[in-house]
């Protein structure tokens, strides 16, 4: 397979994650074509690029290697590896990788980028599956250090250590995700904890804002040095085997959604969307913790 540092990328979808990934290949030196079906998406993508560029004192310069391309096959046609980044749509993912697979090398190598729908739904209808697997960036994926690689039953093992490194060099850090399963990872560890805050909540236990002072107040301020299992190893798995037998069966398990949270949809309150949900938010309350945010992940980049 080709040397990863000579890599020609494709990226399908210009919008909020596809430009971000655009954004890292490039920086990475890589040359990058990126196609989208909306014109204005399409024709925005190396501004919006540059601007990010600019404001995380970045190489500007990168910008040049970001090549906007309004036909599909033209995109993707020289790529050694081509990354989806559309919206989240199952048929709509399986459409376009049979038309892309039409256009490619028989070594290109297709990846989807997906929070939600299983890889191997999207690439089941693949001529050449063992070419194809997931890689689930995180948004801002040009902030988020974090990408997970998902294999399916299909993906043979060369093209997951190459994408593996392909990640890692454009100085990402890639997860290997030996199943296919909903919610990969990440996912499925942090709707864990949703799923035990809308309980709590729900229950009355506390209210929204006292669920979010609790976990950044405590266990929130450790995570980025202890994870979850080291934590687990550092007060003994005897200790925490105790802890489990004890509160295990107390927590949330219910394997749908939460009434609570069905019923805060149904009455409109979506959060930010219409100024409600969980807890009230003004304009400014939001505008203040969306700069919060890309303030503090900006401070702790690598």
């Amino acid at each position: 397979m080709k040397d990863v540092a000579e890599a020609k990328i494709a990226v399908i979808g210009a919008g909020l994650m596809g430009h971000g990934i655009a954004q890292v290949f490039a920086l990475a030196g890589h040359e990058v074509t990126i196609t989208d079906a909306v014109t204005a998406s399409l024709d925005a993508v190396k501004s919006r690029i540059a601007a990010n560029l600019y404001d995380l004192g970045e190489d500007q310069s990168a910008v040049e290697r970001v090549r906007p391309c309004a036909d599909l096959a033209a995109a993707v046609r020289d790529a050694d590896y081509v990354v989806e980044a559309v919206s989240e749509d199952l048929a709509l993912k399986q459409k376009l990788f049979g038309e892309i697979e039409r256009h490619v090398r028989a070594d290109t190598i297709l990846a989807s980028n997906t929070s939600v729908i299983p890889i191997t739904a999207i690439m089941q209808g693949l001529s050449k599956r063992e070419r194809a697997l997931g890689t689930h960036w995180w948004n801002p994926p040009f902030l988020i250090p974090l990408v997970e690689v998902i294999e399916t039953q299909w993906t043979a093992p060369q093209v997951v250590s190459w994408t593996m490194k392909l990640h890692e060099t454009a100085g990402k850090k890639p997860a290997h995700v030996k199943k296919d399963v909903p919610g990969f990872i990440g996912n499925r560890l942090q709707h864990a904890l949703w799923r035990e805050a809308i309980s709590l909540v729900e229950n009355g236990v506390c209210d929204a804002e006292t669920v979010d002072a609790v976990v950044k107040s405590s266990f929130g301020l450790r995570l980025p040095v202890l994870g979850p299992l080291e934590n687990a190893d550092l007060i003994g798995t005897d200790l925490t085997l105790a802890i489990h037998s004890s509160v295990l069966k107390e927590i949330e398990s219910r394997p749908g959604a939460s009434p609570y949270l069905q019923k805060l949809v149904a009455d409109g309150k979506l959060g930010f969307k219409s100024g409600e949900g969980f807890r009230k938010w003004s304009p400014d309350e939001q505008a203040a913790l969306r700069a919060k945010l890309v303030q503090h992940l900006k401070a702790i980049r690598d």
